[in-house]
């Protein structure tokens, strides 16, 4: 599978989820242009729109709501309704059922906390880009295999944060696979992971947490959405 569409025997090929014929960008070439990917937990479906909005105000045109609670589903389809310029993304899609029910609200891509083939296909069959979890050569080659390089290395902390990454990566830099590192990222330790040449983002949790959207503190969000940008320019202006 490409990054973007049909199964590929042939080695991986960066999304092709819109066309470039008129020079337009590739979901997988737009996601690769944002240093952070906010991953988001959403209780209330009636949050969608205003954690979304705080993100925009902040500078950052992608969502990934993570598929943990039940409000999850219903959240996806009412950002992507009301906001068609942001790219909208479903995270922790485990399932065949969460990742079909995601193709049918019309995601922009997915993420994975570990490799399934069965739900690769699927998004393959969608032509929706699916960024899969992997912890070792075995996962990374595996993943490779089936068309996949941009590759969720979770949970990076705890496997052994950076030091681990630019050891685990480097045997495969020649091939152009590279690593969105989720998992007790946060603002303190983004630089380290972005300034490895393999890394094209880092997933961001700590950008909203729960407290922050219960209680409804749009502008806090909106203000480390700002920090979090300004940070990674640091590394790659």
């Amino acid at each position: 599978m490409n990054q973007g569409g049909s199964v590929n025997q042939g080695g991986p090929v960066i999304s092709t989820s819109s066309s470039p014929a008129g020079g337009q960008a590739t979901t997988a070439e737009r996601l690769t242009r944002h240093p952070v990917i906010p991953v988001i937990v959403i209780e209330d479906e009636n949050d969608a729109e205003a954690r979304a909005e705080a993100l925009l105000a902040g500078g950052l045109d992608l969502i990934e709501v993570t598929l943990r609670t039940a409000a999850a589903a219903a959240a996806l389809g009412r950002i992507i309704r009301r906001f068609p310029e942001m790219l909208v993304g479903a995270g922790t899609v485990v399932t065949r059922e969460q990742a079909q029910r995601c193709l049918d609200l019309g995601v922009s891509f997915a993420v994975a906390p570990g490799f399934n083939p069965e739900t690769l296909r699927l998004f393959a069959r969608g032509g929706v880009p699916f960024i899969p979890g992997v912890l070792s050569p075995s996962e990374i080659e595996s993943a490779y295999a089936h068309g996949c390089s941009l590759l969720k290395f979770f949970p990076a902390e705890a496997a052994g944060g950076p030091k681990m990454l630019r050891a685990l990566a480097a045997p495969y830099e020649s091939l152009g696979i590279r690593f969105c590192p989720t998992g007790g990222v946060s603002v303190d330790n983004m630089k380290e992971y972005l300034s490895l040449p393999q890394v094209f983002a880092v997933g961001g949790s700590w950008l909203a947490s729960k407290r922050q959207i219960a209680e409804k503190q749009w502008p806090v969000i909106t203000q480390q959405t700002r920090e979090a940008l300004s940070r990674a320019r640091e590394v790659s202006p």
